[in-house]
């Protein structure tokens, strides 16, 4: 079976969890990711239980459903090694509704393998709110950076709807609602068909100071794989969810040849990739300055590349467009 995420924000876990009031926020028929991720302490912050999140109208496969809870594989986060069809995990029920169209299968990049079926839009700021009519009541809160939407027709009577598309307003296509939603117009770009690395990075520029959070994929809290998947995806290129599969996926260059807009990845002796981070500038001699959702910093900061850091520095890879 394949549906579509509903809310505006899911939050998916490795297991079912239904024991702790701290996450009922991420768990509601609408979901208020800031809220959770404001109630939660730096540990919780860093809790595994958590392996990723889904942005609304993202297409999932329903492996099965159990006590409310739905296990889902998400298509548009390929992770190869956990299942070729996407990245599993487990969310509420409620946050899913049918899909109106086949969820393709994702393994390489692509432009709508995260969206909704002829999504011809995305959100540009870090977060939207969707309404029921121009200036109407609020539907869907905080619809976040990177989220695909798809235009729909002005059918209402000529010179209301003329009018509040003329007055910033844009009517959009919502799995789950059967009428359109309204979003302020300046809040969403065309979809993109091409992109550079530079534009990439600047998307990820605008979530210095989200908070750390293990597993986070929103600009309410977001990890480090998180932040070069979401920022890639925005641009409208689907890359792998964690850093070990975006090292797979990427081409390696030699230290040096960086430049803004590629990726440095780390890892321990005889490990496995367990960072990436964005080349935020030319380096400079030995120096080397790093975009990146920081753990121990415990948000995206912008920083020098040194101390244990460097020392677990392994490569240099650029994004194949």
């Amino acid at each position: 079976m394949t549906a579509r995420i509903g809310v505006a924000t899911a939050t998916l876990f490795r297991e079912p969890t239904t024991d702790r009031p701290l996450d009922a926020p991420a768990l509601a028929p609408v979901t208020d990711v800031r809220k959770w991720v404001a109630s939660l302490d730096p540990a919780e912050r860093l809790r595994t239980a958590v392996v990723s999140q889904a942005l609304l109208g993202e297409p999932a496969i329903v492996d099965s459903t159990l006590d409310g809870w739905s296990k889902v594989v998400l298509t548009g986060q390929p992770a190869t090694d956990l299942d070729p069809r996407g990245y599993p995990g487990w969310l509420p029920s409620c946050q899913l509704t049918p899909s109106d169209a086949a969820s393709p299968v994702s393994s390489a990049a692509s432009s709508l393998a995260d969206s909704p079926a002829g999504a011809d839009l995305v959100v540009a700021v870090t977060a939207t709110t969707l309404r029921d009519v121009p200036d109407g009541d609020l539907v869907l809160p905080a619809v976040v950076l990177g989220t695909r939407l798809r235009r729909a027709p002005l059918t209402g009577p000529g010179r209301s709807a003329a009018s509040a598309s003329a007055s910033g307003w844009c009517a959009v296509h919502v799995p789950g609602h059967p009428e359109p939603l309204w979003a302020r117009s300046l809040d969403l770009a065309p979809a993109p068909t091409t992109v550079t690395p530079r534009e990439v990075l600047k998307t990820a520029a605008m979530l210095r100071e989200t908070p750390y959070v293990w597993g986070g994929l929103s600009p309410f809290g977001i990890d480090c794989s998180g932040l070069v998947h979401l920022s890639w995806r925005r641009h409208g290129v689907t890359l792998p969810r964690d850093a070990y599969n975006q090292a797979a996926f990427t081409a390696p260059i030699p230290f040096g040849t960086e430049r803004p807009g590629d990726l440095y990845f780390f890892a321990r002796p005889g490990q496995r990739v367990h960072h990436v981070g964005f080349v935020a500038s030319a380096p400079r001699g030995d120096t080397r300055i790093m975009l990146h959702a920081c753990s121990e910093q415990r948000e995206v900061v912008i920083e020098e590349v040194r101390g244990k850091r460097a020392d677990t520095l392994v490569a240099a890879h650029r994004v194949p467009l």
